[in-house]
């Protein structure tokens, strides 16, 4: 057996995955779950992924006379009567002809199984440097220094999801991924910045550099700040390009119906919002704050039960809290509508909540806006495939949301508009990148619609279980995740990579930051000749 090889391949099947002898000159240790790994066979090259490590039992008779450690006898024995084995997951197939497909078939008895090279994870996931724009580095595997790369095209074309529990880097992950679409312009993005992570700089637990730059620091010409707190982003040394502002005539019964579970509103509270809108208008939610406490009067005039409307009204009250609700939308142009057409300019926006980081606010204020957005983009479709202009066709938009069980929970997945773009609007240009660390909260429908998932370190079986439902090997892959370290490390699935790998993602630092710097004087270069 060659030094370099890993191992020989001694039972296994197309369902069940292989075992591997682990070569005795190999050290059991320099091995890894996660490891990626290539199975060399006589006309195929399986690309695997290394699940599962175990010592075999040790012969009875070696046990009553154990030599000495380091002893000719002791080196002996461990090579002979003492073997360890591995499960290999096989993932894909590389052809004689350098073709990459499904595994359909299996290798012979003995085959070698090698580390695989960067030469091979070039081959299967692209390169930077082969093909710029089209793929973006996104990290490196297990003990390797080649880059691992994503398509973006690809990654862009159906929602997205990054999972961990807290503390994993998922933020960090958000961040990446973003700027590398950003830096290729391959998808305008909305997002909903909860704790203002993403604009202007967020905190680092690195010690030696304690904070790192955010999108708007590293793409000022492409990205937009809207602050609903202009306070809290110019105390963190930065100004906002709009002050963002809610007319309460923007707020539909909708929006409130989908903070249901969050108010704990009755059903006939909801029946009676209907029927102030019904009667009101726009102008519903107005009519119940200024006349809420008599609402016995306001009750007989629509036909409604006075308890639902002051149940309804001591729930709503609280928005009177907030100075960014308006009670006006007439004047100069809506912040909302400003908002729209800076998307359209192929501007990303990041709206910053500072001091109102409440579920309430970032429920309401998500429903209210993703709302429109979902009007606007059916309508620029509907446009392009009756005038089939490519100038007509719009271009794609990523909507980014933090603590995603609380929008797409089985039951508000039924009602807010993040459920109906989760399952429908991909053939509208419209997708998501959700964040969260309780995937299990998340309806399984929703999930199943889920493209390309990171997966960073989780401990409960119930997330573990729904953010692998429907995977192939997700059973072995269960393994792989209870083996991730609790930083810089995920696993990467779906439909923008070409194979599940475990990777150490890439650094978010100032060498990533020269990379996007080199980029942008490329694309002047290319501009003046």
């Amino acid at each position: 057996m060659n030094e370099y090889e890993l191992g020989t391949i001694v039972s296994g099947s197309l369902s069940q995955g292989f075992l591997m002898r682990i070569n005795p000159q190999y050290d059991v240790e320099e091995l890894k779950s996660g490891r990626f790994v290539s199975i060399q066979g006589a006309h195929t090259t399986f690309f695997s992924l290394l699940t599962d490590i175990r010592l075999d039992p040790i012969p009875n008779y070696t046990t009553f006379a154990y030599p000495e450690r380091k002893s000719i006898a002791h080196e002996v024995i461990q090579a002979i009567a003492c073997s360890a084995h591995a499960t290999i997951r096989p993932l894909i197939a590389l052809t004689h002809d350098k073709q990459i497909t499904p595994v359909k078939s299996i290798p012979k008895h003995f085959a070698p199984v090698l580390p695989a090279t960067n030469q091979d994870i070039a081959y299967i996931f692209g390169s930077e440097h082969q093909t710029p724009g089209k793929v973006f580095a996104i990290g490196k595997p297990l003990d390797m220094h080649a880059d691992v790369c994503i398509d973006l095209e690809k990654f862009t074309e159906r929602s997205s999801g990054v999972f961990g529990k807290t503390g994993t880097g998922k933020t960090f992950i958000t961040r990446l991924l973003l700027a590398g679409l950003l830096k290729h312009q391959r998808a305008t993005c909305l997002i909903f910045d909860m704790h203002s992570e993403y604009g202007l700089q967020a905190r680092n637990e690195n010690s030696n550099a304690p904070f790192v730059k955010g999108l708007k620091t590293l793409f000022p010409a492409q990205s937009a700040i809207f602050s609903l707190d202009p306070q809290a982003t110019r105390r963190r040394g930065g100004n906002p390009d709009i002050c963002l502002t809610i007319p309460l005539q923007s707020i539909s019964v909708g929006d409130i119906l989908a903070l249901s579970t969050e108010l704990n509103l009755h059903p006939t509270a909801c029946e009676a919002a209907y029927l102030l809108a019904a009667r009101y208008k726009k102008d519903w939610l107005i009519q119940l704050l200024d006349r809420g406490n008599q609402a016995a009067e306001l009750a007989q005039e629509i036909g409604a039960h006075a308890e639902s409307i002051a149940a309804l009204y001591r729930k709503l009250r609280i928005i009177e809290r907030f100075p960014f609700f308006t009670r006006s939308n007439q004047g100069l142009q809506s912040p909302i509508q400003t908002l729209m057409e800076h998307l359209e300019r192929d501007l990303s926006v990041i709206i910053e909540f500072g001091t109102y980081s409440s579920t309430f606010c970032y429920l309401l204020l998500a429903n209210i806006i993703t709302r429109r957005i979902h009007a606007q983009y059916i309508e620029k479709t509907e446009q392009f495939l009756a005038s089939q202009h490519p100038e007509d066709e719009p271009k794609k938009l990523l909507i980014v949301i933090e603590e995603a069980h609380k929008f797409l929970n089985p039951a508000a997945a039924q009602q807010t508009i993040f459920g109906t773009i989760a399952r429908e609007m991909r053939k509208y240009y419209v997708s998501l990148m959700i964040v969260d660390q309780r995937p299990s909260g998340i309806d399984p429908e929703i999930l199943s619609q889920i493209g390309t998932k990171f997966i960073a370190q989780l401990h409960d079986e119930k997330d573990i279980s729904a953010v692998l439902c429907g995977i192939a090997g997700a059973q072995e892959l269960k393994t792989v995740l209870a083996t991730l370290s609790s930083k810089q490390q995920a696993l990467v699935l779906g439909h923008a990579i070409t194979t599940p790998i475990v990777i150490e993602t890439r650094r978010y630092d100032e060498n990533f930051y020269a990379t996007l710097a080199h980029t942008a004087d490329a694309k002047k270069i290319n501009q003046l000749f």
